[in-house]
């Protein structure tokens, strides 16, 4: 009989245990779910193609996000996002729990002569032991919606930890509602069924709490990019970007 629940993280580590091994999560003990996910890279996965985000590009452009400076990739999966922030003088930190997305991403890396640090693992415990922040910027397309709900407790302290004051997350996850996709089934019942159906559906109101100590500077639908764009689109994704105060720093 065990009776060893004694910190916060021991019961984040017993939720994630209610979850399979092999379900579609972003924490660890699940990268082989996700190898066997990236091991056929001729499937029609729409982000396996070399395109970043549109909306990341935007925020760029526009000079919502300043270029260079220290970059962390969340989920950086093959590698394209985590790319285009080298290409742009950034520093970047790339960060993915399978072995089989890394490779792929520093084969990409090597092809475009880009200086990216690789990390293998789990985000949460990398956040601990193996990522030096502080980041400008810190990026996640497609990681925050594979958590189970348990883990947002655990995504608000990475960003305590490692996004510098003023810093930006700019973040990419299934939206809710009409045209939207991932699950809407309630946080409780994902635990009821030990399953995360894909991913979790989120609306703007939802995000607007979780991430209510950061300042929103845009929320809005990803735009629909057609085959031959340069970018990365799709309308069934949030796109989000908040900023870090300078004054929340530290608290």
């Amino acid at each position: 009989m065990d009776r060893n629940i004694r910190t916060v993280d021991d019961v984040l580590k017993l939720l994630d245990g209610l979850f399979a091994p092999e379900a579609d999560r972003w924490t660890a003990g699940a990268a082989g779910w996700w190898d066997g996910f990236y091991d056929d890279r001729s499937k029609a996965v729409p982000f396996f193609v070399a395109k970043p985000d549109e909306n990341l590009v935007s925020y760029l452009d526009r000079g919502l996000i300043a270029p260079g400076g220290r970059a962390l990739d969340l989920g950086c999966g093959p590698g394209r996002n985590a790319l285009h922030l080298a290409s742009l003088g950034f520093r970047v930190d790339a960060v993915d729990l399978s072995p089989q997305a890394i490779a792929w991403a520093e084969e990409r890396a090597r092809e475009a002569g880009a200086d990216i640090r690789f990390h293998q693992g789990d985000a949460f415990e990398l956040a601990a032991t193996g990522l030096a922040g502080p980041y400008d910027v810190i990026h996640d397309s497609g990681c925050f919606h594979h958590l189970p709900p348990h883990r947002r407790v655990s995504y608000l302290d990475l960003l305590d930890r490692l996004l510098a004051p003023g810093g930006h997350l700019a973040l990419t996850c299934f939206a809710a509602g009409e045209n939207g996709m991932g699950s809407e089934i309630s946080d409780a019942d994902l635990y009821r069924q030990a399953a995360l159906h894909g991913g979790l559906a989120y609306t703007p109101e939802s995000l607007r709490r979780i991430f209510s100590d950061l300042t929103e500077v845009e929320l809005r639908r990803m735009n629909d990019e057609p085959p031959e764009s340069p970018y990365f689109g799709e309308a069934f994704l949030w796109t989000a970007l908040f900023r870090r105060d300078t004054a929340d720093a530290g608290r």
